[in-house]
């Protein structure tokens, strides 16, 4: 489960709202100098600054527009699945994706639930937990304690996170994985299209095989 790479946060990590009350969750933003949080497009801005906390859902909905998945990628993600599959494990394109985010109530983490129809079968759900700590200043965790530091930037108006090491967190117990052991480099870009809707780009390069894994999908806020 998630919950085994989470740790309390202080209540500070909740910074008072300011005059605009879209803005009422700084703790993206303060990952980011603000040249470059302000080269983000408003809408991008809003959404990483919306206060999720008590009991707060944000749910957007849209489409998988592209996977593709070499050997090594397929491999990868079918081993993933020990941990809870937070690769993707279908390429079929041009099926439905719902993403929710709400916040844990003890930790202040965000809570990410990503679902991807498949053509066959039932969907796949992806689960993990962004925390607000660590050297960078985000890890993201997913099953059996495993997770990955994120360093966050601007490129190309779009907002970026780079993995920057992968762990396994167990209790006060916390060992860095050796490259070998991991998939690979991942960027996931998040990226304004117009007309309220935005892609998540997701890439795991890995050092000796190259991209393995691509992934497009494209979404709006529910109900907008």
């Amino acid at each position: 489960m998630p919950a085994t790479c989470l740790r309390e946060a202080p209540n500070e990590a909740l910074l008072p709202p300011v005059a605009d009350d879209t803005l009422g969750d700084l703790r993206f933003r303060k990952l980011l100098p603000r040249e470059e949080w302000d080269l983000l497009p408003l809408a991008v801005r809003r959404r990483f600054t919306k206060r999720l906390s008590g009991g707060k859902t944000a749910v957007y909905v849209g489409e998988v527009i592209e996977t593709r998945m070499t050997l090594v990628g397929r491999t990868w993600a079918f081993l993933a699945r020990l941990i809870g599959g937070p690769l993707p494990t279908s390429s079929d394109a041009h099926v439905p994706s719902v993403v929710t985010v709400t916040e844990d109530f003890a930790t202040g983490a965000q809570m990410w639930t990503r679902l991807y129809a498949r053509r066959s079968g039932f969907p796949q759900v992806i689960r993990s937990a962004k925390q607000f700590s660590g050297a960078t200043g985000l890890e993201e965790c997913v099953g059996g304690g495993v997770g990955m530091a994120l360093k966050v930037s601007v490129e190309d108006k779009a907002l970026t996170f780079r993995s920057a090491g992968y762990f396994l967190k167990w209790a006060t117990l916390r060992l860095a994985i050796p490259r070998w052991l991991t998939p690979g480099a991942m960027t996931i870009a998040h990226r304004e299209i117009g007309a309220g809707r935005f892609t998540f780009t997701l890439d795991v390069v890995h050092p000796l095989f190259g991209t393995i894994i691509h992934q497009v999908a494209a979404f709006k806020e529910a109900g907008t």
